[in-house]
């Protein structure tokens, strides 16, 4: 079933056809749909059980997700692995991805700092994560902050006028998705957000999230 394009436009785009997300990730091995590829060390593919009911998106890898080749291992993903603890939701049950598969990033001296993906490359990459959730099916898409929310809506800044979430840092849902597209605020934006949220996110699984954005 494509349910892509029931999540956001910017999945509803032609994506790859494969049977399995291991099929998926052999294709994506050899991906240049985008320049982002140059610079990148390798791709970062999502990882996950194939029968998760939850799917995670974020906006891109980090550095420290680029160098390792697997999302959610930097910082982010250390302050993920505590939210999902706090919300009683175990991360090895939950399939982790990114809107985008390589690493943007800006020289500066030894750093590489992180790079906002341009709608452009969003929606090439758009390509991988839409045919993700066809493979997966899931029950429900939790958007990890606003860009990874924008990245699958297909929408600009310009386009944020109406917020994602609100400015309470609490859970928002995007009506009329089918699997539910939920936007949840990342928890170092100049809000007033916990270190550590502490609401959440009913799911299929019994336990719920609240989380980072970028890994």
């Amino acid at each position: 079933m494509n349910i892509a394009a029931n999540v956001g436009p910017a999945l509803a785009l032609e994506v790859a056809d494969a049977d399995s997300i291991a099929e998926l990730r052999h294709q994506a091995d050899r991906c240049t749909r985008c320049d982002l590829y140059r610079n990148a060390t390798q791709i970062v593919f999502g990882e996950g059980p194939v029968k998760s009911e939850i799917v995670l998106v974020g906006e891109q890898p980090g550095d420290e997700e680029d160098l390792a080749g697997r999302p959610f291992v930097g910082p982010a993903g250390r302050l993920l692995d505590r939210c999902l603890e706090e919300a009683g939701l175990d991360r090895r049950r939950c399939y982790i991805t990114n809107a985008v598969k390589h690493f943007k990033f800006t020289p500066r001296g030894k750093r590489r700092l992180h790079a906002k993906p341009n709608a452009g490359e969003i929606r090439r990459c758009a390509w991988w994560p839409g045919a993700e959730l066809n493979v997966l099916q899931p029950k429900l898409v939790v958007a990890l902050g606003a860009r990874a929310l924008r990245a699958a809506r297909a929408e600009g800044e310009a386009d944020a006028g109406a917020r994602p979430y609100p400015a309470s840092g609490k859970p928002s849902a995007c009506p009329g998705h089918h699997p539910p597209l939920l936007s949840l605020a990342h928890p170092r934006r100049g809000r007033s957000a916990p270190a550590a949220p502490n609401f959440r996110v009913r799911s299929a699984q019994g336990g719920g999230v609240s989380v980072p954005s970028e890994g």
